[in-house]
């Protein structure tokens, strides 16, 4: 008789004789799967197994998996019923406790037993165990008495965070003793007008912008490279500049081509810089995290501000009615308004993700875009500090420097992916899938992007120094000319020679085309 169904090639496998001379168990190898003989196969599931393989060695009973009743078991049957037929896995909590009580009155029966020499002798193994702390449990001794400088570090950020927010006043910015050279022949000239007011007689030269082709000046004086310039607004008879050897500068453009003034009040580099609308004074936001205003003609300082973070932008509201009110993005990701008249916050826009890097002033002057690390663009009324409009899309890259078209209907954003792309700056904020201005490779750098003043031309640096100039119509490359040595970081068109432009670099040079 055969107990198990055997497959076809088992029942026609050659038999020899009812029992196999050589076989310990007599059976014929076509009935083999084994050394051992026929093993037949069980499905059983690897906990079940592990808990009866357990239970045989720890009791030594276990299921039987071949029988088909529930309760068969083979092994030590006394044990079986002395333990309930129990199995490792599956000890009723009554059984757990009852064995736990029973463990403790063992070790205390021990202890007592222990002598109490042995127990206070740190040698011992009794002392050991009286004395055994989780590892978890902190280590008392060898407390580290000297911070690292890290530690250091992260504690004064820690304290001064606290303070804020119990509304202490915490040191602001880096104090620096403010200074200004003049470096100009006079500071008045024989009719008694000072030394920034504009020629009389300039008027723009014609209404169409050229592109330049060489260099017509170059301006060096500061030791480390320039991070931004700025034309005196209106007439571009001055440019100012941002060194990040911590100095602004300003410089005579249709003259002497010299330094005029030199501005010395941060005590790092100096990220941005901002006229106001006259130009007689102007903003400097440095990485010492202070914002200064300075009267441009005289180089001293009226006013500071300061968060206790780096400014990366700083704004002034272009309508001539709000010339006190300053807009400045922070590294901590809010946009703090200040009325520069009393010197305090008015407002701070705090929605974005990451440290804010531009604010562009749209909508004659009522909203304002701000884009950010967080590769977002935001569109806020001005003074309400809620988004009326946030633009992010997946394949969108942060975008470091924004310009505005002369027509105001557009917006050029300097995208990391090396392109400009262009917004519109109406109602809907649409990306205008039509235009992009590409060919230029600026990732990792906020090369500013700038228009010429008829609006036919987009020009930007890049991060190789080169000088890129589109075609607004056709959005194709114009022209490229080479600027600098490493990066041509920024860009200006003059405002009445239309067809000439300054850039400037972190070789640290300006120079005029």
């Amino acid at each position: 008789m055969v107990s198990y169904n055997p497959t076809y090639d088992q029942l026609w496998a050659p038999i020899y004789g009812p029992a196999h001379p050589y076989a310990k168990d007599g059976l014929a190898q076509g009935l083999r799967n084994h050394k051992l003989g026929f093993v037949e196969n069980a499905a059983i599931d690897s906990f079940v197994f592990d808990e009866q393989y357990n239970t045989f060695h720890k009791y030594g009973y276990a299921a039987d998996p071949s029988a088909s009743a529930v309760n068969n078991y083979v092994g030590d049957f006394d044990a079986l019923e002395k333990n309930r037929a129990i199995s490792v896995y599956n000890i009723p909590q009554s059984e757990q406790k009852r064995r736990r009580l029973e463990k403790k009155r063992e070790n205390e029966e021990e202890d007592e037993v222990v002598d109490k020499a042995e127990v206070e002798n740190p040698a011992s193994d009794s002392w050991l165990v009286k004395n055994k702390t989780s590892p978890w449990a902190g280590k008392k001794e060898g407390l580290p008495t000297e911070l690292t400088e890290e530690q250091k570090k992260y504690a004064e950020e820690y304290a001064k965070k606290k303070a804020e927010e119990r509304g202490e006043k915490v040191e602001k910015g880096e104090v620096v003793v403010d200074k200004t050279t003049f470096h100009g022949k006079e500071e008045k000239d024989y009719q008694g007008r000072p030394w920034i007011s504009p020629p009389k007689d300039v008027k723009a030269t014609n209404d169409h912008c050229y592109i330049p082709k060489r260099c017509v000046h170059t301006w060096s004086g500061h030791t480390k490279g320039v991070s931004a310039i700025r034309f005196f607004p209106k007439y571009g008879h001055l440019i100012l500049s941002a060194g990040m050897d911590t100095k602004v500068k300003i410089w005579d453009v249709f003259g002497s081509g010299k330094c005029m003034r030199t501005y010395m009040g941060h005590s790092k580099a100096v990220r941005d810089i901002c006229f106001t609308n006259d130009g007689t004074k102007f903003l400097s936001a440095g990485y010492d995290k202070n914002i200064k205003l300075w009267d441009t003609e005289t180089g001293q300082v009226i006013s500071t501000f300061s968060t206790g973070k780096v400014p990366y932008v700083v704004k002034l509201n272009p309508d001539d009615d709000k010339q006190n009110v300053l807009l400045a993005g922070m590294s901590d990701k809010k946009i703090v308004q200040w009325d520069m008249n009393t010197g305090e916050i008015t407002q701070e826009y705090d929605q974005h993700l990451g440290a804010v890097n531009t604010i562009t002033f749209v909508d004659n002057n009522r909203r304002f875009v701000t884009s950010s690390d967080d590769k977002s663009l935001r569109v806020w009324e001005y003074g309400i500090p809620v988004v009326i409009k946030y633009i992010s899309e997946p394949h969108m890259h942060s975008m470091p420097a924004i310009s505005v078209h002369p027509n105001t209907n557009w917006l050029a954003a300097q995208s990391l992916d090396n392109q400009i792309l262009i917004y519109s700056t109406r109602e809907r904020f649409q990306l205008n899938k039509k235009k992009r201005f590409a060919g230029h490779i600026v990732a990792g750098y906020a090369c500013q992007v700038n228009f010429s003043p008829d609006g036919r031309f987009v020009m930007s640096g890049d991060g190789e120094g080169k000088m890129w100039f589109w075609d607004w119509k056709t959005c194709k490359v114009f022209r490229t000319l080479k600027c600098h040595e490493g990066v041509c970081i920024g860009c200006e068109w003059h405002p009445l020679e239309q067809s000439k432009v300054a850039t400037c670099g972190w070789d640290g040079l300006i120079k005029y085309w």
